[in-house]
């Protein structure tokens, strides 16, 4: 009994070690790049400290799908662009204007993913955007609170919630699971 819990939990630890492996080399090619050169001292020392980082503070693993749409991705990144450039014209407007905001809003926005990646990406694509600020991200319920500009109505708000949606969605068709998919499309 003892040499099967022995090969299982030697088992589990190369699991959690494979899937720690993209960490430890972005931690790697990250130390090395903060020193500036490539070496073997870099790359043996980069190595050391990504495991031991990784032991010592553990992470859970990150779910990559694998897969990766190319349209759905350039759909996605262009308009990212097109509303970067038509927020930050919207809020240079405001900020300028003889009148100040009428009103903000904090609001809750419901994710239709689960998934800890999807949601992270999409809290960072809605704080890149000028107007908008992610004060706080529930992990267990995958619920977002934003800080939304120039809200002075419901129908504002729920323009807002949905705008939220509406780029959840197109980072799930561009980087989304099967199953991540099939809760956007529902």
């Amino acid at each position: 009994m003892t040499e099967q819990s022995t090969r299982t939990q030697k088992k589990r630890l190369r699991v959690r070690m494979l899937h720690q492996l993209p960490l430890i080399v972005v931690l790697v090619i990250l130390w090395m790049l903060l020193w500036g050169n490539v070496s073997w001292l870099n790359l043996v020392t980069g190595l050391v400290l990504a495991i031991v980082v990784t032991r010592v503070f553990y992470l859970p693993p990150v779910d990559l799908t694998g897969r990766l749409h190319p349209w759905h991705l350039a759909v996605f990144v262009g308009n990212f662009a097109w509303q970067l450039v038509t927020a930050s014209f919207l809020v240079a407007a405001q900020a300028f204007a003889k009148r100040p905001v009428s009103r903000n809003s904090v609001i809750a926005v419901q994710l239709y993913t689960r998934s800890d990646l999807i949601m992270t990406l999409t809290a960072i694509a809605l704080s890149l955007i000028p107007g908008s600020l992610v004060l706080e991200a529930d992990r267990e319920k995958s619920i977002l609170y934003l800080h939304v500009l120039n809200t002075p109505d419901t129908v504002a708000v729920e323009k807002a919630r949905q705008q939220v949606l509406l780029i959840e969605r197109r980072i799930v068709r561009a980087l989304g699971s099967r199953d991540d998919l099939e809760r956007v499309n529902a």
